[in-house]
């Protein structure tokens, strides 16, 4: 299973892919606020997204898996 983690703590601010989309290596796939900075959350790896684990207003801690890939 590849996925897509977390760099840092922080509250999910948006989700910018849903389950079916084709995404590219590098591709922007969620937006974190962390110490009042939104940060980009790119992917290491190009696939289709499976799942979504978060949503907007979730807390995540570094490592979290954020976007399941196939």
């Amino acid at each position: 299973m590849k996925q897509v983690a977390a760099m840092m703590a922080g509250i999910v601010v948006d989700v910018l892919v849903r389950p079916g989309d084709t995404i590219a290596e590098g591709q922007d796939v969620v937006i974190l606020e962390s110490m009042k900075m939104q940060l980009p959350v790119a992917s290491s790896l190009a696939g289709k997204v499976s799942e979504i684990k978060v949503a907007s207003g979730d807390f995540v801690n570094e490592g979290d898996p954020l976007v399941v890939l196939e």
